[in-house]
């Protein structure tokens, strides 16, 4: 396991501590900037090598395409976003009617900000299911049953960051404005990963030059590493350690809670059991997806909460891991 952690964590650790030591010499614009690039350039292009790859793997075992997967993630997406719309309602209602206003000002301030409670939704509902989810899952699920995590992967990172997370991104960016409904179908129709995942998708039998067909492919690792460099900046953006205690409750929605509710809803409901649920599990639990890093630059939400949220989400990873693999292996 810890071979497995150590393989899946360097690269993050790499460019995230370049992220810290070069942000004295940035210019202030720069990673804003490095947001909207994996936005509209970074991310379609990873998204379209990963639709035109998926035609060329050959998943083993009796059950090529678990559609059952796809179903629970969706239903895992759906879930988490109740939980976290239920806790930013909890809290609005708290600031609203409990805290003194004289004495918790910045407080209120902050909770009821939409920038602040997007991003806390975004933490609370995406996960990491392409880098940290395939590189850490894999290790501990039998080699029949890995269709069930790569399934997982495709189908929340199609449906969560740039379907889902589109729509929460514009609904609390848009939240002052009288159209944001139609803003919000403006944004999801017009998302670029979407569309390069449908090219993909519809030009897999096209044969491209293999120069071309390698450096789609290789663009992949591109990404996932300035993505990780943007994390970095923005970390070494923060003001003191304020971000960290916000970001506490997003980071065990996601890692914590749940995972534990697809165990228990997947055995109940669904009859899983073994690898096949173990894969759900632990592809529930992965940390706060750098995705959402991505949509709050492209959308104006609170970037120091996501970055503070992958980073803490991250480090608990390593602390429930082990327990989701004894109770639910």
């Amino acid at each position: 396991m810890t071979e497995t952690l150590v393989h899946a964590y360097t690269p993050l650790i790499l460019w995230m501590s370049l992220g810290l030591l070069i942000l004295k010499i940035l210019p202030t614009w720069l990673p804003h900037f490095l947001g909207r690039a994996l936005y509209w350039v970074g991310v379609p292009l990873e998204l379209l090598a990963l639709a035109r790859k998926s035609q060329q793997t050959e998943l083993s075992g009796v059950e090529s395409w678990p559609l059952l997967a796809s179903v629970v993630t969706i239903g895992a997406l759906l879930v988490g976003l109740l939980v976290a719309l239920l806790i930013v309602w909890g809290w609005r209602k708290i600031v609203c009617h409990w805290l003194q206003p004289d004495l918790d000002a910045s407080l209120a301030s902050y909770w009821l900000d939409p920038s602040t409670q997007g991003s806390f939704v975004l933490a609370a509902v995406l996960g990491n299911t392409g880098f940290v989810g395939l590189a850490i899952a894999p290790a501990f699920i039998q080699t029949d049953f890995l269709n069930w995590v790569v399934l997982y992967s495709i189908t929340h990172n199609v449906v969560g960051p740039y379907g889902l997370g589109v729509l929460i991104a514009s609904y609390f960016s848009h939240a002052k404005s009288p159209n944001r409904w139609w803003m919000q179908l403006r944004d999801l129709l017009t998302v670029p990963p979407l569309w390069a995942f449908v090219i993909g998708i519809l030009t897999r039998q096209v044969q491209l030059p293999e120069v071309m067909e390698s450096g789609l492919q290789g663009s992949v690792n591109i990404v996932i590493a300035c993505a990780f460099l943007l994390t970095g900046i923005r970390l070494g953006q923060l003001q003191g350690w304020q971000n960290f205690r916000f970001a506490v409750i997003p980071s065990v929605i996601k890692v914590v809670i749940m995972p534990l509710l697809v165990g228990l809803l997947t055995t109940w409901l669904l009859g899983l059991s073994g690898d096949r649920r173990l894969a759900m599990v632990l592809m529930s639990g992965m940390p706060s997806a750098f995705a959402g890093l991505i949509l709050a630059e492209e959308y104006n939400l609170n970037r120091d909460l996501i970055a503070s949220s992958i980073i803490l989400s991250t480090l608990l990873l390593l602390l429930f891991l082990p327990l989701w693999i004894g109770v639910f292996s």
